[in-house]
């Protein structure tokens, strides 16, 4: 029997079947929970096999990473815990929670890669100092971990704006050719992996393919973690299916359907769903793709009917305009004429050609930009616009379908 096929007929023991399965984040919980990691796995095969994507945001299959790395030898893992998006709170959770699956599956992929040290990345000091704490416990695999902290930016958790602030430089994203795969964290060949993702992976290095993927969808399987937030009594984390209903989501973090206006899938960089859709719509690629929306790094923020979504959707646009590299025209230039128009339509001018504008700087900066934040931005205020036509109708006029809105 293969690694592979001894992995695949483990069954994950009563209570280890989350993420997070343990109430103490202790090592010792941990292994009480869960067990000692696995002995030598063929983990890219795995990671095929069960179908692992990332749960970072782009979704990029883990065995391709994995595999673009081990190929080139004397590899670096970076575990990407940043989370520079503002209404994402799992990475937090989960290395608070249960720091030690994240830290399991940094081993596993590290021995994948042929790497001897890897990096543990956060942007918030209280999870820095716990993760210290946690990496101190453990002994004897073989790699050596930094826990480092970046700045809390937007633009923090990109995968080469990481490497450039391990490599000592400015934490902003690299050209869209340099592959840090290629030449990363010193030059090496580096493994950037989102925190979920490497939890995900020691958990798949436990329990095998066919457990992982008796959850889920076909075409996406496993769990995911996500951040239920806005118009919510219950905000928080939640890990559930891919393909779960949105309607269950809303339903368990105390958002009752007629009172949503929209849902924001994917955080900043995401796309709207309007509530009247809500009911029919799956939290999975395929479901989302008609809105031009994606599960992303697990965000799903509700909108209710006393906000308006024009103006809301502004104050995200003049954020996300704030957030630039300053490294290219579309983020020093475009986003903010964009952002300006988006917020002239939000207070209700009545400007001719305010849609034109927005339309037109939204064409400029896509596809320009020397990192992907112009091609997220615009993606996101051309949901706004489809999806709030009817409310950009009524503000050209200078009213507001929510009166009370500001």
């Amino acid at each position: 029997m293969t690694t592979a096929e001894a992995a695949e007929a483990v069954e994950a023991p009563t209570g280890a079947r989350r993420l997070f399965a343990a109430a103490d984040p202790s090592y010792s919980a941990h292994l009480t929970t869960f067990g000692p990691l696995p002995g030598p796995l063929e983990l890219s095969s795995l990671a095929e096999r069960a179908g692992l994507t990332g749960r970072g945001g782009a979704g990029f299959p883990a065995a391709r990473k994995l595999r673009s790395v081990a190929e080139r030898g004397r590899g670096v893992v970076v575990a990407n815990g940043a989370e520079g998006e503002p209404l994402s709170g799992k990475d937090r959770a989960l290395l608070l929670a249960a720091p030690h699956l994240v830290l399991d599956g940094l081993v596993l992929a590290a021995r994948e890669v042929g790497a001897r040290e890897g990096y543990l990345v956060t942007s918030r000091p209280d999870v820095a100092g716990h993760l210290r704490a946690q990496v101190a416990r453990r002994h004897g695999d073989g790699v050596r971990v930094e826990v480092v902290e970046v700045a809390d930016r937007f633009l923090s958790g990109e995968e080469s704006a990481l490497v450039n602030a391990l490599n000592g430089r400015a934490a902003v994203p690299s050209d869209r050719m340099a592959r840090v795969y290629e030449k990363g964290v010193r030059r090496r060949p580096t493994l950037v992996s989102n925190v979920e993702t490497l939890a995900q992976v020691a958990m798949l290095g436990r329990f095998g393919p066919a457990w992982f993927r008796s959850v889920g969808t076909p075409e996406e399987p496993g769990t995911m973690l996500v951040t239920m937030a806005g118009a919510v009594s219950a905000p928080g984390v939640l890990e559930v299916p891919i393909g779960t209903p949105l309607a269950d989501l809303l339903s368990r973090a105390g958002a009752p359907a007629h009172h949503v206006r929209a849902v924001l899938v994917g955080g900043y960089h995401g796309a709207w769903v309007p509530g009247h859709r809500v009911p029919t719509t799956r939290l999975s690629r395929a479901s989302l793709a008609e809105f031009g929306a994606a599960p992303g790094a697990g965000v799903v923020a509700v909108l209710g009917r006393d906000r308006c979504g024009l103006v809301e959707s502004a104050g995200i646009a003049s954020y996300l305009a704030g957030q630039v590299a300053g490294q290219c025209g579309p983020c020093v230039n475009g986003l903010p004429r964009m952002a300006l128009a988006l917020g002239r339509l939000a207070l209700r001018e009545r400007v001719p050609g305010l849609v034109e504008e927005v339309d037109r700087m939204r064409a400029l900066v896509s596809g320009r930009g020397a990192c992907a934040h112009p091609d997220g931005t615009a993606r996101f205020v051309a949901s706004t616009m489809r999806v709030f036509a009817d409310e950009v109708a009524v503000h050209l006029g200078g009213g507001c379908s929510v009166p009370a809105a500001r």
